[in-house]
């Protein structure tokens, strides 16, 4: 794991003070950029979003779904936490938490704003540092590739009938225009574009499509860190008013992934799964993919949102929970399930 992966934490920590710091010395700029927009898509933030994924997206081997039949069980304990559970528990701690336990604290529509940011979290499972998780659980690297490729096969068609469902419950009014352009331009093309360039790269020589990602994966990390910024700067004058809302939204994203991690440990000691199957299953269905939601959240709610700053809130919680879930996974190995 190369120094930028290793110390994501820390990228992520001094792109948010640059981006509070940018965005409270030069507003203007960030207005401008803020401005940038097509049919409720920032330019500038998509192009980011795509170095994020992109890089990603060409180590999904497609032919790896054939294999699935082979050990079933991992797989669909993955797909039932994805999809059937954490959906479904995002949007309740969302309501319980904005709507009931911190509704002295925070405005009705803003409140309304963080839940939509934390359902378009927990509709989003994790595509990208999924391969990180699990290279540091030792998981089963080809199996890994198989639950990440169905994962985002279902997403494609999942993703935004889910997110329109749990919005609409919380009374948030959503256009599914812009819900299925998002989902379109966020996972199908990237997927299709990382399918074509993997299919060319193997096709010129064995050692192509290795090379070609070691030199991708910083960009990724730069992809991130870049939105970080941005977003972070768009939300500066919020979070000097209040920095407490941060504090806010970042409890219930907590609670929800040690809360789905146990889920889904519980779930692969029942089915009596391999520790390296287990523990990517669980890292898988913990995490988020975070850029997709980040990238929805702004062009639903805009890029000064509420939804928008609780799904950068996801991201700044999402590392230091996850390394903390490495660190339970890799310890709980000897007594594996």
């Amino acid at each position: 794991m190369g120094v930028f992966e290793r110390y994501l934490t820390v990228w992520v920590g001094l792109g948010i003070l640059a981006g509070v710091g940018l965005g409270l010395l030069i507003p203007g700029a960030f207005q401008v950029v803020a401005a940038m927009e097509i049919a409720q898509v920032n330019l500038v933030v998509a192009v980011f979003i795509w170095i994020m994924i992109y890089p990603m997206m060409i180590q999904i081997d497609w032919h790896a779904v054939k294999d699935v039949g082979k050990k079933p069980q991992g797989l669909m304990l993955t797909l039932v936490v994805n999809w059937l559970i954490k959906p479904f528990t995002m949007a309740g701690l969302g309501v319980l938490f904005f709507q009931y336990v911190f509704a002295d604290w925070v405005d009705p529509q803003s409140a309304n704003e963080y839940i939509a940011g934390m359902i378009l979290l927990g509709v989003a499972p994790c595509t990208a540092m999924v391969f990180v998780w699990s290279q540091l659980v030792k998981g089963d690297a080809n199996y890994t590739l198989v639950q990440v490729s169905v994962n985002d096969l279902i997403m494609v068609g999942a993703f935004a009938p889910i997110a329109a469902f749990l919005l609409g419950v919380t009374n948030v009014t959503v256009p599914w225009e812009t819900l299925l352009i998002a989902t379109v331009l966020y996972v199908v093309l990237p997927l299709l574009a990382g399918m074509a360039t993997r299919q060319l790269l193997v096709k010129q020589s064995p050692t192509a499509l290795g090379q070609f990602v070691a030199r991708l994966k910083p960009w990724s990390v730069v992809g991130l860190i870049a939105t970080v910024v941005l977003l972070f700067g768009f939300q500066a004058g919020t979070i000097v008013e209040r920095p407490g809302v941060i504090a806010l939204i970042a409890v219930p994203l907590i609670l929800q992934s040690y809360g789905i991690f146990f889920i889904t440990w519980w779930g692969a000691k029942w089915l009596k799964l391999p520790h390296d199957i287990a523990g990517p299953a669980c890292l898988i269905g913990t995490s988020n993919f975070f850029e997709l939601a980040v990238a929805v959240a702004i062009s639903l709610f805009g890029l000064n949102s509420g939804a928008a700053l609780a799904t950068v809130v996801g991201v700044l919680v999402e590392v230091p929970v996850m390394l903390s879930l490495v660190a339970i996974v890799n310890a709980w190995k000897p007594r594996a399930i």
